[in-house]
Parts: C-alpha cells; sequence; structure tokens
C-alpha cells in the first residue's frame, strides 16, 4: 500500500509540474502575442519626433497628436464615414453568411446529403484560389455593373468569400446537436424554419458566436478588395489607414493611433464574445 502511495504521489508530482510549464510557456506565449499591441498602443502616444527616434525613446514625453490627427481634428479628413462604412459592410456580411451557413450547414450535418464530405471539400477549395487571381475579374464585373465605390459589393463580396469557411465551422457545430430533440420539434409539428431558429440554433449559439466572430474579423481587416474597388464613397477604415503611410515626412505616431482605433471594434468583440467562442471552438475541436 504505501509503495502504491508513493507511486500516486509522484505522478501527482509530474502532472502538477508539467501543468506547471505548459502554464509557464502559455503565459510568455500571450506577453509575446501582446508586447506588439502594447508598443503600438505606446508609440500613438508620443511625437513623430520621438517616434521615429532610433532606438526609440520608451521614456519620452505623451501627446494626443496623433488621434486628433486621426479624427481630424487639424484639418484632414474625417475617418468617421470610413468606419461607418466598415461597420455596414463587415455586420451585414457577417449577417448574410449566418443566414445562408446555417441551413447548408444542417443540410451536411444533421440532415446529410450524399457524399458530404466531397461538399465540404468542395467550400473549402474555393478558399485555395489566391485573392489576388480573382481580382481582375471581380473589377470588370463591377465596372460594367457600375458598382465600384459601392459598399453593397463589398457585402456581397464578403459574404461570398466568409461563406465556405462558416459552413465547414458550422457543420462540426451542428453535428452536436441531438437529433432526438429535432424529431420530437417535428413530431410537434414545427417546420424547418422554427426548428433552425427555435431548436437548432440555441444550442449551437456557441459555435454560431465563434463563426460570426471570425466573419466580422475577416471583413473589418479585409484591404485588397476595399482598395481596389472603393474610392471615396465607400472607402473602408483599412483604406483609411493606408492613406497616412506617405513618401515623405513622419507618420509613425500618426498610424500606430490609427491602427489602434480602427483595431477597437474587433478587440471589443473579442472580448465580449470570449466565452462562447472558446466553447465554440472547443466544440467544433472535439468533433
Amino acid at each position: 500500500m504505501s509503495s502504491m502511495s508513493t507511486a500516486v504521489t509522484r505522478v501527482r508530482t509530474v502532472r502538477t509540474k508539467g501543468a506547471s510549464g505548459l502554464g509557464l510557456v502559455a503565459w510568455l506565449a500571450g506577453i509575446l502575442f501582446f508586447l506588439p499591441i502594447a508598443w503600438m498602443t505606446l508609440t500613438s502616444f508620443h511625437s513623430e519626433e520621438d517616434a521615429a527616434t532610433n532606438p526609440p525613446s520608451i521614456a519620452a514625453s505623451l501627446t494626443l497628436d496623433g488621434y486628433r490627427d486621426f479624427f481630424g481634428t487639424g484639418g484632414g479628413a474625417s475617418p468617421w464615414p470610413a468606419l461607418i462604412n466598415s461597420t455596414v459592410a463587415s455586420v451585414a456580411s457577417t449577417l448574410c453568411v449566418l443566414l445562408l451557413a446555417l441551413p447548408a450547414a444542417y443540410a451536411l450535418s444533421i440532415r446529410p446529403v450524399k457524399k458530404w464530405t466531397d461538399v465540404l471539400f468542395f467550400f473549402l477549395s474555393t478558399k485555395m484560389l489566391p485573392v489576388v487571381a480573382g481580382l481582375l475579374p471581380i473589377y470588370l464585373f463591377a465596372k460594367n455593373a457600375e458598382m465600384l465605390d459601392n459598399i453593397w459589393l463589398l457585402v456581397i463580396l464578403y459574404t461570398s468569400m466568409n461563406l465556405p469557411i462558416a459552413v465547414w465551422m458550422m457543420q462540426s457545430f451542428l453535428a452536436e446537436v441531438p437529433v432526438a430533440i429535432i424529431e420530437a420539434a417535428q413530431i410537434d409539428g414545427a417546420r424547418l424554419p422554427t426548428i433552425l431558429a427555435r431548436v437548432v440554433a440555441p444550442i449551437a449559439l456557441p459555435g454560431i458566436a465563434a463563426t460570426a466572430l471570425i466573419c466580422f474579423i475577416f471583413s473589418w481587416n479585409e484591404l485588397l478588395f476595399a482598395r481596389v474597388l472603393t474610392g471615396v464613397v465607400a472607402q473602408t477604415a483599412p483604406v483609411f489607414l493606408t492613406g497616412f503611410i506617405t513618401s515623405q515626412g513622419l507618420f509613425l505616431a500618426k498610424v500606430c493611433a490609427a491602427s489602434l482605433v480602427i483595431s477597437l471594434p474587433v478587440l471589443a468583440a473579442g472580448f465580449a464574445a470570449q466565452d462562447k467562442l472558446v466553447q465554440g471552438l472547443s466544440l467544433g475541436a472535439v468533433k
């Protein structure tokens, strides 16, 4: 008995040390990921002269000039139209993706079609094409359709770009929904829209939230199509940000301030949905 208890104690000690080591590695990785954001935040509060010094001056005096320049208080362009355009394009495309991906994922998981794995592979194969390869055809289509510099063109593009990954993610989430609950709802006379809205969606809410957040981030950060297909009216926040980078003059503090402000909606959305994001991604990983 004593030898057995000693062995158990040793196993627990090894596990505790292993967990502590993994925890330390996780903290180090988190700090490494956080350092660039902290450095960008600090630089945004410096003057352009202090931000451009090499090596950088950490103890330099702080100022809000970068934020004043970004918000146009010094006579520059206002960022609000670009921020509103990014919000409209990201939110509208994410809602469209969810409305289209939910029934598609339902058909592939709870009511699977023949060779549904081939269908999922086809969805993912559309993401293998380099984005720049489809830029010219889409530009010509938008030009002939007179949709250049139109925010709703970006909504359509972002929806089509994020739909494959959304269907792929939600299929694994919806596969965890008990079929017995759906069959009980069908016996009670519920139709498919009611089943999706009142039965499937509440159970798969963490997976839906994780999918929505990822689609929102992809849409908010997209730059290439927005840069080529928009001008002044439909300009998005990332395109507005690139306007601060010039070949002459100092712009580092202003760019850091703009980057921090433009990143805040994504950070806020991730913080608000962090519990459902972790739960949803863990659910998909288990599946």
